[in-house]
């Protein structure tokens, strides 16, 4: 745009004309006085004013939009000078550029081209004179292995020498340039074949020196030639001879051991097999602990794995050879056999159904008819108890050694980049062991199936053998002998024979062995003794009336209490038994513990964990099977004993209970019997208590107190019913006195009842809500009613019910 397109004043253009026309909208727009609407002369006057004052302001803007045009004229000329001063630079710019700056840049390119070819003849060079210093180096290592091979015979210079050409890569050994400037007139054959005869000559020298320094016993020697092998390529033969030399060493240490015992004596000791097997494996634990440095520092890292399989293979012999002589010298398989035969008569014979004869019942020692001591003694005659537990034992320590061999082979084996943290896992030297197989074979399944068999014949025995305490009785007055809790003596014995078991079973860190014995445990406590002690309860001590509508004999009650005992405290006695291998107590065996001290024991993955699942499932399995029975127990206790006798104490506690009366009228019959009106008010609660306390504290002294708790509860639910009837049939009767007093002698039979286990008022509060309806005022009882339910009583009666106890009262 030129400074002549832009209108000046004196131009009367369409853009003038536009303006103006705006100018003039916007003027009648914004007038205020019109001279249209003009009616006076007035009027006419001011519009005219307004319309002078308006032509003022639009001149003025006019003007100013003229004399601002001219400076927008002389800019916009410059501009136009300034494009054309710029289009003549950029012109000689461009000029510049193509006459100069190409040639600096094709010189450019020149140079980075011949940059580039004298890095590749300096790149070429470099790799001719390593070429070069590898092929010099190469022949100075053949000279000297042939040099040091000759007269000097100095094997550790020639081992040194072929380790050295062993850098060397083999296209240059066997290219074209070393076989012309290798060979000489001392070693004319070419450099790889000299190399390769010179490994064969020292391989074969090696070998030689070793095993002879090896039959002389010369460790220093031994250890010499060992650490030549890898120097010469031939690792893989080092590795082999040396293992057959340290399986040397623990095969003539473990005959050795054999060979000590003098004759049969000392073969017939207990724990000698299982000390040989431990000698057997702390001797390669030793080999593996003091040479492994050796191997990984001279062989390489992971090299000693090999030697550890050559260890095993020796293990498998030498161990199979103790474990077969143990099992001949012992005779595992004959006792094997004889436990397997073993017929249990007396618990078979416990639980058939009881037969009478012309004499009577059998003793509850004998295990069949007829059958006494004797029959008895020829039986354990068949199958040796301490035998048995003696060779449990030695199975034990076996299995352990075994396990704590495995761990420390694990540990060798471990690959090194697997984290600290990691769990083992038995690495296949172990898992593929001979030794391992027969282990399983010999040790496992005969100690699984003897200790299954040990546990249930402790049962039978410890049943055989139970003895009741004695000096036990309900009379209160009569002092009782020994102190609590009262149970069988079998109980004892088998728990005690429990936590041997599974002690044993834990110590052979075998999860095989936990995964049978635990389980095996559980079913013989499950089936035989709580087996044994139900059918005592069904057939020996079932608390039942002699005469209908009597109380059964005390003996009964007693044997039966004794025997809901035994069943309570061998629930507790298993509870600690469990939480001691834990490490936890018996409240807290189903929470998740950080420190398990089986852990220990079971170092392999996810066995801690499946045995600590074993040991719990025992314990609660245990636990819900002799709370069932327990409960079942209770039920028949309550019926038979403690029901039949509560409900005579409660006539004699309601007897003459006349809540119809007034308290005037009871006062006038106290003052005619002459009694304090107080005793007399107080005559139900006292009347209870006296035969609560004759009726339940027998009972307590002899029950363990949760069995006691677990009565009292029985006890307390069907108290609560028939208290309940009681109050509903005074509806009606009651005088408003009366109900005062009912609600004081049930809230004191409630309290004697609930005496040291303030949850049993639970089980009475339907009662106590129908007294405490039965005795609001009217008021009080409105004002009830209004409440919400959320922030009122939390009510057990429904609204029938307390409609009801509210007429409870007589009108």
């Amino acid at each position: 745009m030129s400074a002549n397109n832009i209108p000046n004043g004196n131009s009367s253009g369409p853009t003038t004309q536009k303006l103006t026309n705006k100018l003039n909208a916007n003027s009648t727009a914004s007038s205020a006085p019109s001279i249209h609407d003009a009616s006076s002369l007035s009027d006419v006057r001011a519009a005219l004013a307004a319309l002078h004052v308006r032509e003022t302001s639009v001149t003025n803007r006019l003007n100013a939009l003229l004399s601002s045009q001219a400076d927008l004229s002389r800019e916009l000329g410059r501009l136009d000078l300034l494009r054309a001063n710029l289009g003549s630079q950029v012109i000689a710019t461009r000029s510049i550029s193509n006459g100069m700056l190409s040639s600096a840049a094709d010189t450019a390119g020149r140079l980075s081209g011949r940059v580039k070819d004298l890095d590749l003849e300096k790149d070429r060079v470099q790799q001719t004179l390593k070429v070069v210093e590898q092929v010099a180096e190469l022949k100075a290592c053949v000279h000297g292995v042939v040099g040091s091979m000759g007269a000097p015979q100095d094997w550790e210079a020639a081992a040194g020498y072929i380790s050295r050409a062993s850098k060397v890569p083999e296209p240059i050994i066997r290219g074209g340039f070393a076989a012309s400037m290798v060979p000489s007139v001392e070693v004319p054959d070419a450099p790889w074949v000299t190399l390769e005869n010179a490994k064969e000559s020292l391989c074969g020298l090696f070998l030689r020196e070793f095993e002879k320094a090896a039959k002389d016993g010369d460790g220093a020697k031994v250890t010499r030639f060992f650490k030549l092998f890898p120097l010469i390529g031939r690792g893989d033969v080092g590795l082999d001879v040396y293992g057959r030399y340290v399986c040397q060493g623990v095969a003539g240490t473990a005959r050795a051991t054999l060979r000590a015992a003098p004759g049969d004596a000392g073969k017939k000791d207990g724990f000698f097999y299982a000390n040989a097997l431990t000698k057997l494996f702390e001797h390669i634990a030793q080999i593996v602990d003091s040479h492994g440095g050796l191997v990984e520092r001279h062989y390489g890292e992971g090299k000693m794995v090999k030697v550890i399989e050559r260890l095993q293979m020796e293990a498998d012999v030498q161990g199979g050879i103790i474990l077969d002589s143990w099992s001949d010298e012992r005779g595992v398989d004959r006792k094997l056999t004889d436990a397997k035969s073993y017929p249990f008569s007396f618990l078979v014979q416990s639980f058939l159904p009881p037969q009478r004869t012309l004499t009577g019942t059998p003793r509850m020692n004998s295990p069949a008819l007829g059958g006494g001591t004797n029959a008895r003694n020829s039986e354990d005659e068949g199958v040796d108890m301490k035998e048995v537990d003696g060779l449990l034992s030695e199975i034990s320590v076996m299995l352990g050694r075994w396990a704590l061999y495995s761990r420390f082979l694990a540990g060798k084996c471990k690959d090194p980049n697997t984290p600290d943290d990691a769990p083992l896992s038995i690495p296949e030297v172990v898992t593929k062991s001979n030794l391992g197989r027969k282990i399983s074979g010999k040790l496992t399944t005969p100690y699984n199936s003897l200790a299954m068999f040990f546990f249930r014949r402790s049962v039978e025995k410890a049943f055989q053998l139970d003895e009741s305490p004695s000096g036990l009785s309900l009379n209160i007055s009569k002092p009782i002998d020994g102190n609590a809790p009262y149970i069988i003596s079998a109980v004892d014995d088998i728990m005690y024979i429990v936590s041997t078991i599974i002690q044993k079973a834990i110590s052979t860190s075998q999860r095989d062995v936990a995964a049978s014995v635990i389980p095996d445990v559980g079913r013989v406590l499950g089936s035989d003794f709580i087996g044994m002690v139900q059918r005592r309860m069904r057939d020996e001590s079932y608390p039942q009336p002699t005469v209908q509508g009597g109380l059964p004999p005390e003996n009964k009650i007693i044997a039966f209490i004794v025997l809901i005992n035994s069943l309570d405290v061998a629930k507790d006695y298993l509870a600690r038994i469990i939480a001691s291998q834990l490490g936890t107590s018996p409240e807290q065996l189903h929470e998740t513990s950080q420190s398990n001290p089986l852990a220990a024991k079971f170092p392999f993955e996810h066995d801690v964990t499946f045995v600590t699942s074993a040991l719990n499932a025992l314990n609660s399995t245990f636990a819900i099977k002799t709370g069932e029975l327990i409960s079942d127990a209770l039920k028949v206790l309550f019926t038979f004993v403690v029901k039949q006798r509560l409900k005579p104490v409660l006539v004699e506690a309601f007897r003459d209970a006349d809540y119809w009366r007034s308290e005037e009228e009871l006062a006038e019959i106290a003052r005619q019997n002459d009694e304090d009106e107080d005793e007399m008010i107080d005559r139900v609660q006292r009347r209870f208590e006296r035969g609560w306390d004759a009726l339940m504290k027998p009972i307590a002294r002899l029950m363990t107190p949760k069995t006691f708790t677990a009565l009292v509860d029985l006890t307390a639910t069907d108290l609560a019913k028939t208290l309940e009837k009681r109050v509903w049939s005074y509806s009606g009767k009651t005088s408003a006195y009366g109900a005062i007093r009912m609600d004081r002698d049930f809230s004191g039979i409630i309290s004697t009842v609930s005496r040291g286990n303030w949850s049993v008022r639970e089980m009475f509060a339907k009662v106590t809500q129908i007294l405490m309806v039965a005795n609001m005022e009217e008021e009080e009882w409105e004002e009830l009613s209004n409440e919400d339910g959320e922030d009122g009583i939390q009510w057990v009666l429904n609204e029938d019910e307390r409609r009801r106890a509210r007429n409870l009262v007589k009108t």
